[in-house]
């Protein structure tokens, strides 16, 4: 039987059991929503291509053509759309050279990424930003090269017991591992005074690249932001609306989330020619480049860099366009869906795959809406502008609206890569991980019509359960939602890391040829995606499962227990709080049992929402020591990698603190964390059991 006759039966028999109701219930819409008549690979493909005709980075008129596109089909699909604007400070390149002088000769490096034979988009490519970084520092610095691995501390570890010394030297690091941001942060705190980060063949290119493969050409270029926050930098904790309140340059220098040293992006082959005339100490093996690279050294020099940039910062005008299909019964809860628009270059697999999926799951609830179906609660369809820069439009939005939207959001539904390279993955805030499963059992495997997603997602790790992330660092725009005000959430995508990233052969050509030729998987992210928020939106008790968040508590306990139990330091009240939870997740899955014999509105509602604000009693008001934005104790971003997840941040931070001071305040202030974290999560405990003391 093919996928199509089988959904096709599974609608027909649905409509014909409820030919004499007045309502099919909502499990049939669900059905309609992910069947093959409701799916069209061909639109989506469409709106892929007309996204990503232009290069439209946050700021710029294309990035505002793009937005009135996405408000047209929203508007087309007759769900009520608008525009939210914000004026924030971005940055954009004014001049940039780099020059290596060695004793043998000088070499000027051009810093352009190569158009190929036959590129449709050559006669806009002249529209590409220059490769920079932004909120990098202006500014010119010379000094001797030393080669940092990927920037990591403990790469500089390596570097000490070496015997190098990196200050007032130019850094050369690899992207990979940890944000391009902690790359040049990490350079200098050490001393370095300019960093060059380039992408490496080993972990980027092929023996053929793009448009022959889909690797990394010699002259790509991964761009990106440097700045460490999350939103607009001028305006921390409140919204960049019309004439606000802003920070000084200064005082954003003394905030610390921006860098004081200037960097460059620069290709694999600039870096394998700099790579070339670094002398000193042969670097480690797992430091080595790939096949044909010289042999990497670390340094410092002999060859000198001159590094100079100049960058302009501007406060400009971005657009989250915003749809929103108002609940039936429950209006004011609301399941959010959202997916930047910006891009670096054209976007293609970042961020337009899922801009695309999102405008496929709007005309999949036209559908809907024509076949009679009415969510019970409402659903908000988000596309946010300046996520590249630093998560700025989707920041802002909750920084405007934080008091609704901490009393009334249900769960935020993440894609900004649908589709990259790769099998299915998801992360999610614990809560959610047995709806996430549930949906993937029920789409089938774009590239395997015999299975499903979930089949195929578990066929591709080592273990009987399928394998999802935390939302803990700061990679796209659920940070807002979950690290803020303690929203449950989900980011999704297949595949994760691909070649070309954040460079100008992110295009339609590279997505057409190698990311996803026949849309299907856009296809399938936009089933699954939207399958999840129509659960949420729709169940009369939201499917969250607090069990699940228990036993991920209890791993990361575990997990703390190598690194501080010859210290003094006492897990018992945080194991006693996981204890604490784990009933009352036992009881209220009781209580959701005895609810469906009663099936009293006022109980339904009371029950829902303490489900939905126990994500809430994880956050602190105080926030993170040093980081206050970010007030959720249970995840948050490593503090020297903000794509870094760590669960129990703050303790984190503290023990990193007191490894480096060794002393007593140091490790009390561990102790204290531990017991900061132990009463959150009694705090969410007692929210789940809706009891009070």
């Amino acid at each position: 039987m093919t996928k199509l006759t089988f959904f096709t039966l599974i609608v027909l028999a649905t409509s014909i059991s409820f030919i004499f109701l007045e309502t099919p219930p909502k499990s049939y819409y669900h059905t309609l929503f992910i069947s093959d008549s409701f799916s069209d690979n061909s639109s989506i493909a469409n709106h892929l291509y007309t996204l990503t005709k232009r290069p439209h980075v946050a700021g710029s008129q294309p990035n505002a053509d793009a937005a009135a596109y996405v408000l047209s089909i929203f508007t087309s699909c007759n769900i009520p759309s608008h525009l939210t604007s914000y004026d924030v400070a971005l940055t954009y390149p004014v001049s940039r050279s780099l020059t290596l002088k060695s004793s043998e000769k000088t070499i000027k490096f051009g810093l352009f990424q190569e158009i190929y034979d036959g590129d449709p988009y050559a006669e806009v490519a002249n529209e590409v930003l220059p490769t920079f970084h932004a909120y990098a520092r202006s500014g010119t610095v010379t000094g001797p090269v030393v080669y940092a691995n990927y920037g990591r501390v403990e790469d500089y570890a390596t570097l000490r017991e070496m015997g190098v010394n990196v200050s007032n030297t130019v850094v050369l690091a690899r992207y990979g591992k940890i944000y391009r941001g902690d790359i040049v942060h990490n350079a200098h705190a050490v001393g370095a005074i300019g960093v060059l980060i380039f992408t490496d063949k080993k972990d980027y290119g092929g023996e053929k690249w793009f448009p022959d493969d889909k690797w990394m050409p010699p002259s790509g270029v991964q761009v990106g932001s440097v700045y460490d926050g999350i939103g607009d930098p001028t305006t921390p904790g409140w919204p960049s609306t019309g004439e606000c309140e802003r920070l000084s340059d200064e005082e954003v220098d003394e905030g610390g989330n921006v860098p004081l040293i200037p960097s460059l992006p620069i290709s694999w082959a600039d870096g394998d020619a700099i790579i070339r005339t670094i002398g000193g100490k042969v670097a480690n093996v797992d430091w080595q480049g790939g096949k044909d690279s010289p042999i990497y050294r670390v340094g410092p020099g002999p060859a000198i860099a001159n590094l100079s940039y100049e960058g302009q910062q501007v406060i400009s005008t971005i657009q989250n366009v915003i749809a929103v299909i108002e609940g039936e019964e429950e209006p004011d809860r609301f399941v959010i869906l959202g997916n930047h628009r910006d891009a670096w270059t054209f976007g293609a697999v970042d961020p337009n795959s899922g801009t695309a999926s999102l405008l496929e799951i709007a005309q999949r609830l036209e559908k809907l809406q024509k076949r009679g179906w009415r969510p019970r609660r409402t659903i908000i369809l988000c596309n946010w502008d300046a996520e590249e820069y630093g998560l700025i439009g989707s920041t802002e939005w909750v920084e405007e609206n934080r008091e609704m939207l901490a009393a009334r959001v249900v769960a935020y539904l993440n894609v900004d890569c649908a589709v990259q390279a790769g099998d299915f993955r998801a992360s999610a805030t614990p809560q959610l991980d047995e709806l996430i499963i549930q949906a993937a059992q029920q789409v089938q495997d774009p590239d395997n019509s015999s299975q499903t997603i979930y089949q195929s997602w578990l066929a591709s790790g080592n273990d009987t359960t399928v394998k999802l992330g935390r939302l803990g660092g700061s990679g796209s725009d659920y940070a807002a939602f979950v690290q803020h005000i303690g929203a449950p959430a989900v980011d999704m995508s297949f595949g994760q890391d691909y070649p070309v990233y954040h460079s100008m052969y992110d295009d339609f050509v590279w997505m057409k040829k190698f990311g996803d030729p026949m849309f299907h998987r856009h296809v399938a992210v936009a089933s699954i995606w939207g399958l999840v928020a129509l659960r949420l939106a729709d169940d009369e008790v939201l499917p969250f499962n607090y069990l699940s968040y228990a036993y991920e508590l209890q791993k990361s306990a575990e997990c703390l227990e190598a690194e501080i139990s010859d210290k003094g330091i006492s897990l018992v009240p945080l194991y006693a709080s996981i204890e604490k939870l784990r009933k009352a997740a036992t009881r209220i899955k009781n209580d959701i049992k005895a609810l469906k014999a009663k099936r009293s509105r006022a109980s339904v509602r009371e029950l829902n929402d303490r489900l939905i604000m126990t994500e809430r009693a994880f956050t602190d008001r105080d926030g993170l020591s040093s980081r206050t934005w970010y007030k959720h104790l249970i995840y948050a971003p490593a503090k020297h990698d903000d794509y870094g997840s760590n669960s129990f941040p703050g303790i984190s931070d503290a023990i990193e603190n007191a490894k480096n001071l060794n002393s007593s305040n140091s490790w009390h202030s561990v102790q204290h964390e531990v017991w900061r974290v132990a009463r959150a999560i009694t705090q969410a405990s007692l929210v789940l059991s809706g009891r009070l003391t």
